[in-house]
């Protein structure tokens, strides 16, 4: 066999090991830049494209990573525990303007200025979990909930040290999330200890509201620490709620800044997402409560495949559960690109095909939008055969849709289309709003490959709230 057509096969081999593994474009991604950390792989490329930019000698590495892991599902521990994490990344570490040898030296001095912090050379080894995460890191600790917030002040030191005098190109530049939470004890593909759970999940989350120099921590976090000594009290102040993706409920977030030994610790400037002002999100979020759907159906259509922009349509046949009739419907979009209202062309319609309107918006964030759509005809009790059409153009940058159910739903589909030159991956998972692990839908989605287009297509009954489901592609 020819070195190109050997190249093809293992190429088939590491797409077919993919699918069986269960595993999406970042997990390959992640291993790939292991095996060569200049590798140049971008979260906007399909598996194929990514394999495609890797030469041949990475390509075959890839595939005895591939030969040494096993399709059998690993168990998670049985008992959550709790752990106090640290989550930090670089800033800005994907600047056209930096060099990509640039960037791999920021992250290697980054990870050497974490581990000559003293509250990271103390820990105790047997109880910390250390996670790599691209151009940071997550260090979750047991036994202290103080350890987080001092590695973050011990690291804004180290770095005040390190960038005096640099040029700003030269410069390290940090965001750090802070969150404690139960997590399971799991092992990944490699067989390595890993972790998975809210306290994780909300660290990295609450960093990616940061700007450079931001320190963040969730209110749990924050409430607990405060407790711990009159200085961290200093330290913390409430920035306001934020929109956390996928979360139900808007979450309080700390900035952490304040002087220390005479170093500037974290900034003044708040988070850089728009916070939420009080409000009656829970009630509006109540207000879906008096609904059950008979039926469901979501279709994404792909309109262009370089940008990901992606029309949706949901069509859902709505029951009132109250003792009134009720004049409108509440809907919450999320989007992966910041978008203005103008910018989506929503577009809602009736059974009888009547033009409706957005009678209120009570949220306009840049990328979550909170409103509520008139009827015609206000929906009495019992009332069934009732349609809502909403429409509207949001890109799918990642190339992955979550949905949650707000009420039960007797019959959900969800329907695929793109261009027939994409090619697609038919995963369908369910999401554990608890602890975030994502489990394949024990029902498999399906593939038809037509005349101009390719359609992936999955269907359930009876599903209740408050189930959550992601589908890739």
């Amino acid at each position: 066999m020819n070195k190109g057509l050997k190249r093809r096969a293992t190429v088939g081999d590491i797409l077919s090991k993919l699918i069986g593994l269960k595993k999406d474009k970042y997990w390959l991604a992640d291993q790939i830049r292991l095996l060569s950390p200049k590798a140049q792989v971008l979260p906007s490329m399909t598996e194929i494209e990514m394999l495609n930019e890797c030469p041949d000698k990475l390509i075959f590495e890839l595939k005895k990573v591939f030969e040494g892991l096993g399709s059998t599902r690993q168990e998670i521990s049985t008992f959550a525990e709790t752990y106090h994490w640290f989550f930090t990344d670089l800033v800005a570490s994907s600047d056209p303007n930096v060099t990509v040898d640039d960037q791999a030296l920021r992250i290697v001095d980054l990870n050497k200025l974490i581990e000559g912090t003293a509250t990271f050379r103390n820990r105790d080894v047997a109880s910390t979990i250390i996670l790599p995460a691209g151009d940071g890191n997550a260090v979750g600790f047991k036994d202290s909930q103080e350890k987080p917030l001092r590695l973050a002040i011990e690291l804004h030191k180290a770095l005040h040290e390190h960038n005096h005098g640099k040029p700003s190109q030269k410069k390290i530049e940090v965001r750090i999330g802070l969150a404690s939470g139960n997590v399971y004890h799991i092992k990944d593909l490699n067989g390595n200890p890993n972790v998975w759970g809210a306290g994780l999940i909300f660290a990295r989350r609450v960093m990616d509201l940061g700007r450079e120099k931001s320190i963040l921590a969730v209110n749990e976090f924050a409430d607990g620490v405060q407790r711990l000594k009159p200085g961290y009290r200093a330290l913390m102040h409430d920035a306001g709620s934020y929109w956390f993706k996928h979360e139900r409920k808007p979450i309080t977030v700390y900035n952490v800044y304040g002087v220390v030994d005479g170093i500037d610790v974290g900034t003044r400037k708040d988070p850089a997402v728009p916070s939420i002002p009080d409000s009656a999100t829970d009630e509006e979020f109540q207000q879906t409560n008096y609904f059950m759907f008979d039926n469901i159906e979501l279709t994404l259509q792909v309109t262009d495949p370089t940008t990901m922009m992606t029309h949706h349509t949901w069509l859902r046949q709505i029951v009132n559960l109250a003792d009134k009739p009720v004049p409108d419907v509440y809907y919450f979009l999320d989007g992966d690109k910041p978008r203005d209202f103008s910018e989506l062309n929503i577009k809602a319609s009736d059974e009888k095909g009547r033009e409706l309107q957005i009678s209120r918006i009570s949220k306009n964030l840049l990328t979550r939008k909170e409103f509520y759509v008139g009827l015609a005809v206000p929906l009495k009790p019992g009332q069934r055969e009732r349609f809502v059409k909403l429409e509207y153009d949001w890109e799918e940058i990642q190339r992955e849709y979550f949905y949650q159910f707000a009420s039960d739903c007797k019959r959900f589909k969800f329907l695929l289309i793109v261009p027939k030159e994409m090619s697609i991956r038919q995963q369908v998972a369910r999401v554990n709003q608890n602890t975030g692990a994502k489990i394949a839908a024990s029902i498999p989605a399906k593939t038809r490959y037509l005349d101009g287009r390719t359609e992936m297509e999955w269907e359930v009954t009876d599903i209740l709230a408050p189930d959550a489901y992601t589908f890739y592609w």
